[in-house]
Formats: structure tokens, sequence, C-alpha cells
């Protein structure tokens, strides 16, 4: 009996030996655990009320009392409103920006010190090397009334005395820029600043500390704390140590007596603050260089120059743009360094992802070439070569390159020469000889894509040559976005309908008028209406019918409708009718601040639209164009169900904001070659109009209104930029356009093929030809 049941124990405990640690482990946690509880609940003190109680120490758990207050101030409280209703009443204003709201800052403003004889030269250099990396960008002179070169803000204080001009320069960012900015840089016109450095540097102090950091200088016959920042190398000055030093102005002005400005300002800081300046804090170096006399730039290699924030002096503005293209050309090699140090991190890396290093793209860090899911976003390759490009956009099959996109490609085409070389030397040489083929295409997700076909002339070590074909490919990637600055605009500008309405389309008026009372009335927008009805030579005259009676009856019934609603019309004759005439006729009626729509019969507004047109048109900056919606005729492409035949493919494009209800139309088309709405203001109109009537005088501007539209006047007799984009909001019914023969060549050939190209798509033509001739072979 032993011996079985000692080999069933043996066994046993062979089974149960893996899991023996794991035992105990465990049983000696719950044990510890067990005995921390009862330990902290024999102290009777619990540890986070020490934690949260007042600054004199620790508090206990002796009353409850203590317990329920602690717990309170933890507790969210709802305070309701309360209005007193004797008080007026004031109405809540808010901000323009969020930042203002928010009380976000600017991080860092340069402050430049110039006179009248360096303003032109010295101060034109530092603005052009660094401006464009600073959020502002200020100069401080002297001299009363300078002559203010282009791009650049100078304040002129009247008394170029040092410590007068140092003065009123503190005073003037205290007073105008206290409130906006982080850190403020003082700095003279014969320093040359590298400016990603200095503001990455501004970027890793604390804010909340009083800093005067540059090049430390001792005072003569002062103590080795006593020091000033030299201001030849420039100086870092805190918010908040402005903010300290604003009231003392007026008295350093009065008791400190200095030659120099920086060491005025050293003195002010050290008798009123006790603030000395530092070359160094929280780790970070203010680095600077003093430029020998006759040093050649180029030929400095010491370390102190090439990590120098600030190089001093700086004789002339030659030497400041050679000092920016070394100091360039040091920050690029830097960034090819870390961007080839990332790609080899990034190859070594794609060999532990499940894709392997199938999944990396080409460039490496760089996303990967659009994949598109249909066909119709299938991004097509641009042919071009030396002299031609078979892209044009006009329509034209074949067409000079020239230009910027001419220097686009050279400069593709020498890029890929430099790489060949540089990958294949000193064994083979290349040489261009020509271009055979060239294809781009723009990626919104990686930039513009090359693809060369180079007939070259391969040239090695001893001189043998021999011409060889290769294929290239390039990508020029996307930069960092920039947010352009741009006017300010709102969304509660009025808007001024304009519809010229002629004889031939009173019929649809009604039509228009009732989508306006639906999308604009309805929705009570800020928006008026004029009609402009357009009266044949023969038409509405003396004993004959108005044309017009049924619109103007129409009009009537929506001010009825709509109490308050005016709707305006105005009569005008002409033989021939110019969209240019006719907008002159409503430009001399309403104020020069009137933002107009100029619209068609066919144009259905709603809320969307008449924002886009207040956010898109910008008085003396901005015209906008938009491309409406256009449906296919009805004839060939007729409507289907919603639900389609069965065994029915995919559905081709169709309008934006179909109703499924009604039965889906079978497709239309951004119209490209219609121009007829616009947005713009009434000043930028008439400016325009008027450097075409100065252009053009007598005949020859009768004959040019003949054959121009609105937007032509805009593009080529004035100085805005013209925003023209497709507009998914406007979706109009497919018309036959009315193409006068009076127009010009280019209107007339647009608007038949705006007809042409609206009948349906190539499908449904190909389907009307098919049954055709079908047709006629029965």
């Amino acid at each position: 009996m032993a011996g079985p049941t000692a080999m069933r124990l043996s066994s046993v405990l062979a089974l149960l030996r893996p899991a023996l640690p794991l035992i105990l482990g465990l049983s000696l946690g719950c044990s510890l655990s067990l005995l921390r509880v009862s330990w902290i609940q024999g102290e009777g003190e619990d540890p986070c009320v020490v934690a949260v109680g007042e600054p004199g120490g620790p508090q206990s758990l002796d009353s409850g009392t203590q317990l329920d207050q602690s717990d309170e101030d933890f507790k969210p409280r709802i305070v309701p409103y309360y209005r007193d209703p004797n008080k007026p009443y004031k109405k809540v204003l808010r901000t323009r920006y969020i930042q203002t709201e928010l009380g976000s800052r600017e991080r860092l403003l340069v402050a430049v010190l110039t006179s009248r004889a360096t303003l032109s030269t010295l101060a034109v250099a530092v603005n052009r090397t660094v401006a464009h990396h600073f959020p502002r960008l200020l100069y401080f002179t002297g001299q009363r009334g300078a002559r203010t070169p282009a791009g650049m803000q100078v304040v002129s204080h009247g008394d170029e005395r040092p410590a007068w001009l140092m003065s009123e320069t503190l005073r003037h960012l205290h007073t105008h820029f206290g409130a906006d900015y982080d850190w403020f840089f003082v700095m003279q016109d014969d320093t040359y600043v590298q400016a990603p450095r200095l503001a990455a540097l501004a970027g890793h102090l604390s804010i909340n500390q009083d800093l005067y950091l540059g090049r430390t200088e001792e005072f003569i016959g002062a103590g080795e704390q006593a020091r000033y920042c030299h201001g030849g190398f420039g100086y870092l000055l805190s918010r908040s140590l402005l903010l300290r030093l604003w009231p003392h102005l007026d008295g350093c002005r009065g008791d400190i007596l200095s030659a120099r400005p920086d060491e005025w300002l050293g003195r002010c800081l050290i008798d009123s603050l006790g603030i000395g300046c530092v070359s160094q804090h929280q780790g970070q170096q203010y680095r600077s260089f003093e430029l020998a006399k006759n040093r050649d730039p180029e030929e400095e290699e010491s370390s102190a120059f090439l990590s120098a924030f600030a190089v001093h002096p700086v004789s002339e503005g030659t030497l400041m743009y050679r000092l920016h293209k070394r100091f360039s050309a040091l920050e690029l090699e830097r960034a090819y360094r870390e961007i080839e140090q990332l790609q080899a991190q990034i190859r070594n890396l794609t060999v532990l992802t499940p894709e392997g290093e199938a999944g990396l793209s080409w460039p490496i860090g760089l996303p990967a070439p659009f994949t598109p899911h249909s066909r119709f976003e299938v991004l097509g390759w641009d042919y071009f070569t030396e002299q031609h490009t078979f892209s044009c956009a006009d329509g034209a099959p074949k067409c000079p390159l020239q230009g910027a996109s001419r220097a686009d490609v050279s400069d593709a085409v020498e890029t890929a020469l430099e790489q060949l070389n540089r990958r294949y030397q000193p064994r083979l040489r290349f040489q261009k000889q020509r271009l055979l083929n060239g294809y781009r295409r723009f990626d919104p997700a990686r930039g513009m894509e090359y693809t060369l076909d180079l007939l070259l002339e391969a040239v090695t070590q001893r001189g043998h040559r021999r011409a060889l074909a290769r294929r290239v490919s390039l990508l020029r990637p996307l930069s960092r976005v920039e947010i352009l600055p741009m006017p300010y605009v709102t969304e509660a500008t009025r808007v001024q309908l304009v519809l010229p309405l002629l004889v031939a389309e009173a019929a649809a008026a009604p039509a228009f008028l009732e989508a306006f009372a639906a999308g604009v009335l309805e929705p009570r927008e800020h928006a008026l209406l004029t009609l402009l009805l357009v009266y044949g030579p023969r038409e509405g005259g003396r004993g004959a019918p108005d044309p017009f009676l049924g619109v103007k009856a129409a009009a009537a019934e929506l001010e009825r409708r709509y109490p308050g609603t005016r709707l305006a019309w105005l009569a005008v004759r002409a033989e021939a009718p110019s969209q240019v005439r006719l907008l002159d006729v409503v430009s001399k009626k309403h104020p020069v601040d009137t933002l107009f729509f100029l619209t068609t019969v066919w144009t259905r507004p709603g809320p969307e639209v008449l924002n886009r047109c207040r956010m898109n048109a910008i008085s003396g900056w901005q015209a906008f164009f938009p491309v409406h919606f256009q449906e296919f005729s009805p004839a060939l492409a007729p409507q289907r169900s919603p639900q389609g035949p069965p065994g029915a493919g995919p559905d081709p494009p169709s309008l934006p904001g179909a109703d499924p209800a009604r039965g889906a139309p079978a497709g239309g088309r951004f119209d490209r070659q219609a121009s007829a709405e616009g947005c713009f203001y009434n000043a930028d109109y008439l400016a325009a109009r008027a450097r075409l009537a100065g252009e053009l005088a007598g005949q020859e501007e009768e004959e040019a209104l003949e054959g121009l539209e609105v937007v032509d006047v805009f593009l080529r007799f004035s100085g805005l930029h013209l925003f023209r984009a497709v507009e998914p909001g406007l979706v109009q019914k497919f018309s036959v356009r009315d193409c006068s023969p009076r127009l010009s060549e280019e209107l007339y050939h647009r608007c038949r093929l705006s007809n042409l190209e609206g009948l349906g798509g190539r499908a449904q033509l190909a389907m009307a030809l098919f049954e055709q001739e079908q047709a006629n072979s029965t």
C-alpha cells in the first residue's frame, strides 16, 4: 500500500513542481496585501488629505468636518445664471480671433536699431535675409520723417541720441506689443542673425522668468557680477522683464549717462531690478562670433562660427548676403544629413513590419503614391518634350512649353543629370544630348512626379564614349504648408443678386423666383435681388404686350408672401445685350461697397452658395467666379429609378445633392466653359471698368465690349486675384445657351463647346449614336 501511495504522491508533486513558484508568489502577495490594509486602517490618517491640506501642514481626520470640507473642494458646482432685471443688459462682444480670446501670444518679435546712413543699405539686407523667418520685424531709427523702404515697417522716434533711442524703442515695444509676444530680440543693423537657430532658442526657454540673454560684457570699473549684453551681437528680453522695466525707463534716462545704448540698458536693469546679462540659461547657450575685418565667410571653419547665433560686425550689405549664403548652405547640409539618417532608420525598421521591404515606398520617408479606387480617381500623366507640352489649358492638343513650366522641366532634367553623375562618378560621367520623352503628374499626397527618358553620352575614365538611353524617375515633394495672409472677411455681408433676363428667358423666371424664395427668403438670408429686364428694339413698346408681365406678377406675389421683401427690377432696351453693358447699368445704382452676385435664370442660389460668395470675394483682393454643375440632356440621359434595373453596373457621376425620391439623373458635369456667375465688389468692378475705358477708347471700346464678359474684364483689366472653383451648390438643369453670332470668336467657341459637352457623357452619346445607326439600318 505504501509503495503505490508514494508513487502517486511523487507523480502529483512532479506535475505540480512547475506551478509551485506561481502558487507561492500568489500566496505571498495576498498575505502582504492583507497586512498593508490592516496597517493603513490602524494608522487612522488618509494620505490624500495630507496632499490637499493647507500650506500650514498635513491635516488629520480628527473630525468629520475636515473630511467633508476637503471633499466639497473637489465636487463640481453648477452656478445658475442670473441677470438683475433692474440693470441694463450689456451685449457680450466676441473677439475676432480665437487666439485673442484664449490669451495666446506669438513667440518672438525682433527689433532692429538702424540709422539714417544705414537704413537703405544694411537694414534692407537684414530685411531680405531674416524677415521671412519671424512673425514681426520692426526697424527703429532716430531720424524724423525717414523714407521707408518697400516691405519694411520703420518706427521713427525723432531723436538720434543713443539712450533716448533705446528708451523709446523699449517703450514702443511695451505699449504696442507687450501683450502679444513672449520674447523680444533687440539687435543692430550691422549684425547677421541665424534666424532658425534664434527661433529654436526662444522656443526652448521658459517664458515665466525675467531673462536678459546675450553676449556678456563687463562694465568698466564695476564688479565682476555686473555685466551687460553687447548690442552688436543682439540680446533677448523676456516679456516679464520688459513689464518690470517699463516703470523705470524715465528714471534711467535721466540718471544714467552713456554713449552706448546697450551699456545704458545694462546699467538700467542692474540699478532698477538687479538683473544682469547672462549667456547661458536652462542649458541653452547663446553663441556669437566676432568677424575679423576682411575675413571671407567661405573660408571660416571654426566651431564658434559654425554654431553661432549672431555674427558681428557686418560692414556692408554684400557681406550680409555672403554670410546668409554660407549659413543657408550649412543648414541645408545639416538637413540632408538628418534626412539620410531618418531614411536609414526607416529602412531598418521596415524589415520588422508585416509587409517587409515590399512596404517601403520611394522615396523613403514620403507617402506612397495615391491609390485610385475607381477609374474616375486615376491621376493622369502629362506628356512633354523640351519645346512643347501636350496638355494645354485651353484644350489645344499641343502648345509651346514656356514660362514657369519650361523652367520646371529644365530644373528636373538638370537634377536628373546631377544625380546620375553623383552616383556613378568617377567611373562614368554623363552628358545630356536631348530629352526623348517626359511625363509628369501632380499627386496631392506627395508632390510633382516626373518620368524622363534621356538620351545620354557616357564617358569613362579612359575617355571612351557611348550613347545611352535611360529612364529616370524624380519627385518634387510638397514642402511645409504655409498659411497665406488674407484680408479679413465676414459672413454678415449683404449680397446683392443681379439677374439679367432676356425675353427668351422670361418663361423660366418664375421657377427661379420660387427657388430664390425657398433658398434665400425662407431662411432669411441677408441678400437682395435685382431683376434686369432686357427688352429688344421692338418689344414692350407702345401698344405691344409686355413680355415680362408674368415676371413682374411673380415678383409682386413674392413681395406679398414675404412682408418686408423688396424685389427691385430695372428695364433696359438693347439690340445686342452685352454682359458688361448690362452690369454698367446696375453698378451705377448701388454703392461702391456692394457685393454683387451675378447670376443666371438657371441658377438656384442657397445659403451655402451665398456664404461661399461672401468668403471668396474679397474687396481689393479677389473676385470669385464659381463653376456650376450642369445636368445632362434628359433626352440622352433619362432619369433612373433610385434602385436601378437589376444587374445594372456602377452609375456614372451624378449631380451633387440629387434627390433619390424623384429618381436620380443619369449624371452631369461641371461646366468649365461657362462663366456667367460671379461674385465681386462694385468698387473692384468700377476700377477695372475705368482701366478698360482708359486703355480702349472710342470705337475700339465699343467693339471690345461686344466680345467681353465680366470675367474677362477682371482678368485683363484688373490686378485682383481671380478665383475659379467648382461649386457643388450651384446645380443647373439642362439648357441650350443662346450663342449670339455677335460674340467674339473665343466666346462663341466657348458657348458652342458648352452646349455640346452638356448633351451627355461619352457612354450616353455612344449609345445614342448606336441606336440611331440601328434605326437607320432597319
